[in-house]
């Protein structure tokens, strides 16, 4: 496991980088020069018990994360944890895992067939985040599973990798607010995911948040390349809690549809 939490980060985010060119524009665009804050990244997985939630999760606990909330998504059939850390400025972590048993018998089979590909050692190394895909997988499989499952099928074209970085729009230097952020964005090209609307969530649940579609990148399957969705870029206000002090937890209904961001259609 890691001992270095920037170090973690630092990896997770070049690999992220290849996954999705554009989050390089994105950084120009909004950052004027200066550092980009991170609010959360995000990652999937599925509920098999040599690959899931838990198993992700322990990378982070080790650097001294929290379980800090659990969410449900009945519609898609996941589940989620939120983890903090105790020093405020490292970034969150969003982990969602398929409830595989709920799909049906076919998606079952497959998912069960690559993850006997997963040595469990890999799955305790340092580099397991960021270590992408750990099994065999073809077009036609890649296919099947996006008929029924789109967050199946990029688990299984894209494997163990940040599925985004979120930029915390409280600490840029030049915008305030999500709307301007959105209006730059569009400006500049970048399609944003309007499900649900483009902004989701609001001041009276304490957090609205916003996102680009994912880029599409050419991934290699064993019997063919194909261009695909991969990652994408999230961009997320918090309000202040009656306290004073910023909400840091997420909203299920907004969550639901930030997923959507790797929506081919």
């Amino acid at each position: 496991m890691h001992t270095d939490i920037n170090e973690l980060f630092e990896n997770l985010w070049s690999d992220y980088l290849k996954m999705t060119p554009s989050a390089v524009k994105v950084h120009q665009l909004l950052s004027k020069g200066e550092t980009i804050i991170n609010d959360h990244i995000a990652l999937r997985t599925f509920n098999i018990a040599k690959v899931n939630l838990s198993v992700l999760s322990a990378h982070f606990e080790a650097l001294g994360y929290k379980d800090c909330g659990d969410y449900h998504f009945e519609a898609k059939k996941l589940k989620a944890k939120h983890f903090e850390h105790p020093d405020a400025t490292q970034p969150k972590v969003f982990i969602s895992e398929l409830l595989v048993e709920e799909f049906s018998d076919e998606l079952q089979e497959t998912i069960t067939a690559l993850i006997e590909q997963v040595d469990v050692e890999a799955t305790k190394a340092d580099n397991f985040i960021y270590s992408g895909r750990h099994w065999q997988l073809d077009s036609a499989t890649y296919d099947a599973l996006l008929a029924e499952s789109e967050y199946a099928a990029w688990v299984a074209a894209f494997g163990y990798r940040a599925n985004h970085f979120t930029v915390s729009i409280n600490h840029l230097p030049e915008f305030s607010n999500i709307l301007d952020v959105n209006e730059a964005l569009k400006n500049a090209g970048f399609v944003l995911n309007s499900a649900g609307g483009e902004v989701k969530g609001s001041a009276e649940v304490l957090l609205e948040q916003s996102s680009t579609m994912a880029d599409r990148i050419t991934v290699d399957f064993r019997d063919s390349q194909k261009e695909i969705p991969s990652c994408f870029y999230e961009f997320a206000l918090r309000y202040p809690k009656a306290d004073g002090t910023l909400y840091t937890g997420f909203v299920a209904a907004s969550a639901d549809k930030i997923f959507e961001s790797t929506n081919a259609s």
